[in-house]
């Protein structure tokens, strides 16, 4: 995507985030849309000149979100599910959890995943694929600690508090369900 053509107002320096340095560029002719780019190594987020630091640090990891789940479009086939499962079984709960299986569906349109304890079987909803990793190591995490502990009650959460991004796949989920209520923007975010 080209730079910008309009003007922009000066921001702040660009920053760094694991995927690469961020660079946010205010224009005073954008009034209400949002967009991200790659540009090499770096991340171009374009936004209106008026918004706050608080709504520019808010669009900038929704961006980069959006980002991310898009160049994840290169999805896990059920085999690399199933491997993903098991080194995360092995990282989070000591190796405890051992599924059966591991599989896409495309059946499941209200849950995220769903976990068979009695025939140790995790799927995991077709909607899920070219979201961020985090979200759906998240969700398998949900479904391999089902595999432990039935039902939702503190044992259960207290399995999944070693996960350190769960709060934030959680409200990344949240997201997600919300904006199906919008609505619909594309994935540059453009209105």
């Amino acid at each position: 995507m080209p730079a910008d053509p309009q003007p922009s107002v000066t921001s702040p320096p660009p920053r760094s985030t694991p995927s690469g340095p961020v660079e946010v560029r205010r224009s005073t002719r954008r009034r209400k849309s949002v967009s991200a780019y790659r540009e090499g190594d770096r991340t171009i987020v374009l936004i209106p000149a008026r918004m706050s630091e608080a709504e520019e640090r808010r669009w900038v990891a929704v961006m980069l979100d959006k980002l991310a789940a898009k160049e994840n479009r290169n999805v896990l086939g059920d085999r690399e599910l199933s491997e993903r499962a098991l080194r995360l079984s092995e990282q989070f709960f000591g190796g405890r959890a051992r599924p059966a299986s591991v599989r896409w569906v495309t059946n499941q349109n209200t849950r995220w995943g769903s976990c068979t304890p009695s025939e140790g079987s995790i799927r995991l909803s077709h909607r899920l694929q070219g979201m961020p990793e985090y979200v759906v190591d998240y969700v398998l995490l949900h479904e391999l600690a089902h595999l432990l502990v039935p039902g939702h009650g503190p044992a259960f959460w207290r399995l999944l508090e070693a996960y350190p991004r769960t709060e934030r796949a959680r409200g990344y989920l949240e997201g997600v369900v919300a904006a199906g209520r919008l609505p619909h923007h594309d994935v540059a975010g453009e209105e």
